[in-house]
C-alpha cells in the first residue's frame, strides 16, 4: 500500500502497530513520526507515538502526546487511559510527587527524547558479557510467584533458558555464525527480565482500569445473578468494539456492537441488572462508528438513543457523554443552533477545566457560524479563561483566535489585532506553522 501511496499517514500508522506487536520499537516510532511530518494533528499518529513510547518505557514523554491527542479528540477514551496509565507508571518508577524533595545545586537540562529512546532500545537489544554473567548472579532473586505472574506463557521460556546454562558444554559452543551460545542464552534472559520490570509498572494500571470499568458500568454487581461467562463476555465484547474504532475499522467496529446489542437486549434484568446502562453505551458506540463512517443521521440516532436511555435510568455520566455527542453531530452537519442547546446543556456537567475550555471554544465557534458575534466573543473569553487556568498554551491560541474573529465580525479592530498578535505569538510559542500562516493571511 505504501508503493503505491508513498508517505500515507494511516499506512504508517498500520505498520507501525505491526512493528509495535513484532517488539521492534524503533521502527514503530519512526512510522508513528512519519505520520505526523505532514499532519501534527493526526490523531491516531499520536496516539500511536504514546503508545510506543510508552512500550519502550519513556513513560513522560509518552505522557505528553496522549496529552496531545487528548486536546485534540477529548471524546476518545483512548487518550484519556493513556494519560491515567502514564501518570500512574511514572508515579510506579519514581513514587509520589510528594515524596519527592528537589534541590536546586547546579544547572539542569533536559535530555532529549531521541537520547532517552537510544537508551532504552539499547537496554532491550544489550548483549551479555562473560562478566556480566557474573553480575547477573548478583542480582536479588525475585519470587517465583511474583515472575510467573508478570512474565505469563514467558515464564516457561526463562526456564528453558536458565536451564541451558546449567549446561557447559553447550555454553561453550558457538553458532554457524560465531555467536557463542551463552551470550544468545544470556541475551534472551536479559530481555525477559527487562521486560518482567517493565511489565510490573504497567500490569497494575490494567488490573485498576478493569475494575473501574467494571465498577462503573456495574456489568458484574451480582455473581450470582449474573455468571461469570456472562461479565467476560460484556467486557471483551466492548474492548474489541473500541480497539476496532480506535484500529481504523468504523465498520467492523460497527456490525460488532450491533450484534452485542441484539444479544444484550434478549437477556433478562437478572442476567444483566443494568441492562439498560450497557444498552445506552452500545448505542453510543455504534453513534461514534457511524461518525467515522459519514454516515451523519444515523450517528445522531444512536446518540439520542444513548441520551434517551441515559435520562431514563439517572446515569449523569452517560448524559454528559450523550450530550457531548449528540452536539458533536449537529455541528457537522450544520445545525449549530441545536448543538448549541446541547453542549449548553452540558456545561454544568464539565469536570475539568480543560473540558470547559473545549465546551466553550465550540459553542463559541457554532455562535460564530450563526454570525452573533457578541455571543461568540463571551464564550471565547470564558475558553480563554478555562485555557488558562489549566495552563494549555495551545488551547489558549484558539480561545484568542475565536476572540479576535468574533472582534472582527464586531467591527471592533483595534482589540481583534491585538489578539492576533497574541494568537501569532502562541502559535510560535508552540511552533505551529499552520496556525502562523492562517493568523498571518
Amino acid at each position: 500500500a505504501l508503493k503505491l501511496r508513498a508517505g500515507d499517514k494511516h499506512c504508517l500508522v498500520a505498520r507501525s502497530k505491526c512493528y509495535l506487536k513484532l517488539g521492534d520499537t524503533e521502527n514503530s516510532l519512526k512510522d508513528a513520526e512519519a505520520s505526523l511530518q505532514n499532519d501534527k494533528t493526526f490523531s491516531k499518529g499520536l496516539y500511536q507515538k504514546a503508545e510506543t513510547l510508552y512500550t519502550m518505557g519513556d513513560f513522560e514523554f509518552a505522557l505528553v502526546f496522549y496529552h496531545r491527542g487528548y486536546r485534540l479528540r477529548p471524546e476518545l477514551q483512548k487518550f484519556r487511559l493513556g494519560i491515567e496509565k502514564s501518570q500512574e507508571a511514572i508515579v510506579n518508577c519514581i513514587g509520589s510527587p510528594s515524596s519527592v524533595k528537589l534541590e536546586n545545586k547546579e544547572d539542569l537540562c533536559f535530555i532529549s527524547r531521541q537520547a532517552e529512546s537510544k537508551k532504552a532500545n539499547q537496554k532491550l537489544q544489550v548483549k551479555l558479557t562473560k562478566d556480566q554473567k557474573w553480575t547477573k548472579k548478583q542480582k536479588p532473586v525475585r519470587n517465583p510467584k511474583t515472575e510467573r505472574q508478570l512474565l505469563g506463557e514467558l515464564y516457561a521460556d526463562k526456564a528453558y533458558l536458565e536451564k541451558l546454562l546449567e549446561d557447559e558444554d553447550l555454553m561453550e559452543s558457538s553458532t554457524k555464525q560465531g555467536i557463542k551460545v551463552a551470550d544468545l542464552v544470556l541475551s534472551g534472559i536479559s530481555y525477559l527480565d527487562t521486560r518482567s520490570e517493565f511489565w510490573q509498572q504497567q500490569k497494575p494500571i490494567y488490573a485498576r482500569v478493569r475494575e473501574r470499568k467494571l465498577r462503573q458500568q456495574r456489568w458484574i454487581r451480582d455473581k450470582k445473578q449474573k455468571p461469570a461467562e456472562v461479565g467476560r463476555y460484556v467486557v471483551k465484547t466492548m474492548e474489541d468494539i473500541d480497539m476496532l474504532l480506535t484500529g481504523d475499522s468504523p465498520e467492523e467496529s460497527c456490525k460488532k456492537a450491533e450484534r452485542a446489542l441484539k444479544t444484550i437486549q434478549g437477556w433478562s434484568a437478572e442476567v444483566v441488572p443494568n441492562k439498560n446502562e450497557l444498552i445506552g453505551n452500545l448505542h453510543s458506540c455504534i453513534g461514534n462508528a457511524q461518525l467515522e463512517m459519514g454516515q451523519m443521521e444515523a450517528a445522531l440516532q444512536s446518540h439520542k438513543m444513548d441520551l434517551e436511555f441515559a435520562r431514563q435510568n439517572d446515569l449523569p455520566d452517560a448524559l454528559s457523554r450523550a450530550l457531548d455527542n449528540v452536539g458533536r453531530v449537529y455541528a457537522r452537519i450544520g445545525k449549530f443552533q441545536q448543538a448549541i442547546d446541547t453542549w449548553e446543556e452540558k456545561i454544568p456537567m464539565a469536570k475539568s477545566s480543560l473540558e470547559k475550555t473545549w465546551l466553550f471554544h465550540e459553542i463559541g465557534q457554532c455562535y460564530l457560524e450563526l454570525n452573533k458575534a457578541e455571543a461568540a466573543q463571551n464564550y471565547g473569553q470564558k475558553s480563554l479563561q478555562s485555557a488558562d487556568e489549566e495552563g494549555d498554551v495551545e488551547w489558549q491560541l484558539h480561545a484568542t483566535v475565536l476572540v479576535a474573529q468574533a472582534q472582527v465580525k464586531l467591527k471592533d479592530y483595534r482589540s481583534a489585532i491585538l489578539n492576533f498578535e497574541k494568537a501569532l505569538e502562541k502559535a510560535k510559542l508552540i511552533h505551529n506553522e499552520a496556525a502562523q500562516k492562517a493568523i498571518i493571511s
